[in-house]
């Protein structure tokens, strides 16, 4: 066994924590991590560099060599991870490697190592290592603004269709009632657009770690959610029912979030829902702190195996190619992550004989006013 090999096998648990304690000190995002998200996989690369050095005497001067092909791997997983942890930027992921190539040679020296090869064996490992984290962490970062912003292009639809169905509605013959009372749906629906593209605009600039703006206020939520429904009620053919016992409903929550949150329940209720028999919309308070949101259609049940991977459009571990999987995660990703920011979660019951019912539990009280970006899951 080479003596290098040794060296390492025998500091690695040094090697871990002295990068952890520098890194700590030197990279601010760091600060913000827990222990176990921040190791992630810096272990596993060490161990690849481990492995390497066993097998291989020299390395090509070129980072393409095959024989560290080994590497990518956990290299490419470290950056799509970092891509998820708040405040990570592609410079302070470089610092991470230069701390920890800089440990990895402080040990050597201790050891009064000084075989060149090794050394320039080592630098190609790291750069190699550097090169796909980097890459990956961009790559992530991109992916997940191109998906967001898919997302509120998507849901733009809803009220723009919304307002041209109003304005399809008005005629010659049309009672003056009847004007008014389409005349403020479409003017609501183009309201929720106009505040959909601001959304557009502040999801171009994400960060690692970070999803769309939320915009939160103190309101009344039932005549929001009333409002959906009503409109749900004109656009669609199926027969919808709304359930509230309660309508105090006050507490800090974003209204255009919530909106896009229910429209995109209700729009895969009627696409997925068995045609002629009714979909319920029903709202309950939980306690003094939490609401239930919970949609529900009859039809065939969504497959079990399916039934976690439906909300992970935005996961990275995930093939976003899946096509069996794109029609239902674009939008219950996003009800996933308002749900988050309001403090919640989502639940799915789907079985034979019951249908499908989806529940979104928010809290009333967890968000301050102010405009906030939502966290990656």
């Amino acid at each position: 066994m080479k003596k290098i090999t040794q060296i390492l096998k025998n500091n690695h648990q040094q090697i871990i924590e002295t990068w952890e304690k520098e890194v700590l000190q030197n990279v601010v995002a760091s600060r913000y991590t827990n222990k176990i998200a921040l190791y992630d996989h810096i272990p596993n690369i060490l161990d690849d560099i481990i492995d390497i050095t066993e097998r291989h005497e020299t390395i090509e001067w070129d980072t393409e060599d095959y024989k560290i092909a080994r590497i990518e791997e956990n290299s490419l997983e470290h950056g799509r991870h970092r891509a998820s942890s708040v405040n990570f930027t592609a410079d302070q992921i470089l610092r991470e490697y230069i701390i920890f190539h800089n440990v990895i040679l402080q040990i050597l020296n201790e050891h009064n190592y000084q075989d060149v090869a090794i050394f320039h064996l080592l630098k190609c490992c790291i750069d190699k290592a550097v090169l796909k984290s980097i890459q990956s962490f961009t790559e992530s970062i991109q992916e997940m603004q191109n998906k967001l912003i898919g997302t509120l292009a998507h849901d733009i639809r809803n009220p723009l269709s919304a307002a041209r169905l109003g304005v399809e509605m008005l005629d010659l013959d049309t009672s003056p009632e009847r004007i008014q009372k389409v005349k403020k749906m479409t003017m609501n629906s183009v309201d929720k657009a106009l505040n959909m593209v601001e959304g557009l605009l502040d999801s171009i600039s994400i960060k690692a770690g970070e999803g769309m703006m939320l915009s939160f206020s103190k309101l009344n939520l039932y005549k929001e959610i009333k409002t959906i429904f009503e409109e749900a009620q004109v656009i669609y053919s199926e027969n919808i029912t709304f359930e509230c016992e309660d309508e105090d409903l006050d507490g800090i929550y974003d209204p255009i979030a919530i909106r896009r949150l229910l429209e995109n329940l209700l729009t895969n209720a009627v696409k997925y829902g068995e045609s002629g028999r009714p979909i319920r919309l029903k709202v309950t308070k939980e306690n003094d702190q939490n609401l239930n949101l919970s949609l529900h259609n009859h039809g065939a049940p969504i497959p079990e195996e399916k039934q976690k991977e439906i909300f992970e459009f935005l996961d990275h571990n995930k093939d976003g190619n899946r096509k069996d999987l794109k029609s239902w995660g674009i939008g219950l990703t996003l009800v996933k992550m308002v749900a988050n920011a309001h403090g919640g979660k989502v639940s799915l019951k789907s079985e034979e004989g019951f249908g499908t019912e989806f529940t979104v539990t928010i809290s009333r009280t967890i968000n301050e006013p102010g405009k906030q970006r939502t966290k990656l899951k």
